[in-house]
């Protein structure tokens, strides 16, 4: 287009060079010449409209653009002075976008720095998603859309939004609830003013309580002897479990897991401060709080030992005896209350 312009340009120069000569009375006559050739070609043309290129509007819009609209509208032209005038808007239109238009198309390139983390983020955590990785980003400031990352991810071959893992921890209690226990400590006060420590054991799938004893002194050796009651009673009921769920309480020595791992109990340590962990364990504790031991009057050990069996059991499960020693008694058996 441009080399048409210039081409066209050049021969109305030379055909400006070859009007100065001419005089008047030659140049009108060749002006009515040309008016009566136009309208010969209209007439020929008929209905059909005249096809000009790029290069001949640019031509005729420079030409004509400066005459007045009332001129214009007096001058016989293939075409109508409202077109030579869009003509001219479109032309100074493209000028301008050109102009305009950036040395690179589209938003600027995400900076390196920035791609490397995001590319270390999804590396080091493969099951993160592109809004995951975002949110992080957000917390040392780095200022990136979600968009940029999904981008960076894809464009980097790695799925923007894997599937999640089912191994949540909520999904693992579910599917592991046949194989699985908690146990914890809670305490309580006799009238004496003695301070007792009673160890108890859930299973997740039945709800059934074992309380595995009381004592004042939770020691290590106490602590462990509770562990093999645990075991023993577990084998009597001929119940296979696999996994054991308890808090970091330091009442809990080493030996315990210990024994638990010979039985082919694994032992899973809950979060520091996350009862939520232990929801199965938590709640029946507190409910035993307060539904029985803040409404009841614990004479002593024994009186404590027998009044969860007494109180929370049914029917329909039976109810252990717990024997008065300073080693952990045979659990008794009681169902979780809902």
């Amino acid at each position: 287009m441009l080399l048409r312009l210039a081409y066209l340009g050049l021969t109305n120069v030379f055909g400006l060079l070859r009007l100065l000569p001419m005089s008047s009375r030659d140049k009108d006559a060749e002006i009515l010449a040309l008016r009566h050739q136009l309208s010969v070609l209209q007439r020929q043309l008929g209905p059909d409209r005249v096809r000009f290129t790029p290069g001949d509007r640019a031509l005729l819009a420079a030409l004509l653009h400066q005459i007045p609209r009332t001129v214009l509208k007096r001058l016989h032209l293939v075409v109508r002075p409202d077109t030579v005038l869009r003509w001219h808007r479109d032309a100074v239109a493209r000028r301008h976008a050109r102009r305009s238009r950036p040395a690179r198309p589209g938003r600027p390139r995400t900076v390196r720095s920035i791609r490397v983390l995001v590319l270390r983020l999804v590396g080091e955590n493969p099951g993160w998603g592109y809004r995951r990785v975002h949110g992080e980003l957000l917390v040392p400031g780095v200022k990136v859309a979600a968009s940029t990352v999904w981008e960076i991810l894809h464009d980097a071959g790695i799925d923007p939004a894997p599937e999640r893992s089912p191994a949540t921890w909520a999904g693992f209690r579910r599917s592991q609830a046949e194989a699985l226990l908690a146990c914890d400590f809670f305490e309580t006060v006799t009238l004496s003013g003695a301070r007792l420590h009673v160890f108890a054991v859930i299973e997740h799938a039945s709800r059934r309580i074992r309380i595995l004893g009381a004592t004042a002194h939770p020691t290590a050796s106490w602590a462990a002897q509770a562990a093999r009651n645990l075991v023993v009673d577990l084998d009597d009921a001929d119940c296979r479990k696999r996994f054991l769920i308890r808090d970091r309480d330091g009442k809990f020595p080493g030996l315990f897991d210990v024994i638990l791992a010979d039985a082919g109990i694994d032992v899973v340590l809950s979060g520091v401060r996350m009862p939520r962990m232990n929801s199965i364990m938590e709640p029946w504790v507190q409910t035993c709080r307060r539904e029985l031991l803040d409404r009841t009057l614990i004479w002593n050990r024994s009186h404590l030992l027998h009044t969860p069996s007494g109180s929370l059991s049914s029917p329909a499960t039976g109810t252990g005896h717990i024997r008065a020693s300073p080693t952990p008694a045979r659990s008794s058996h009681c169902p979780c209350p809902s």
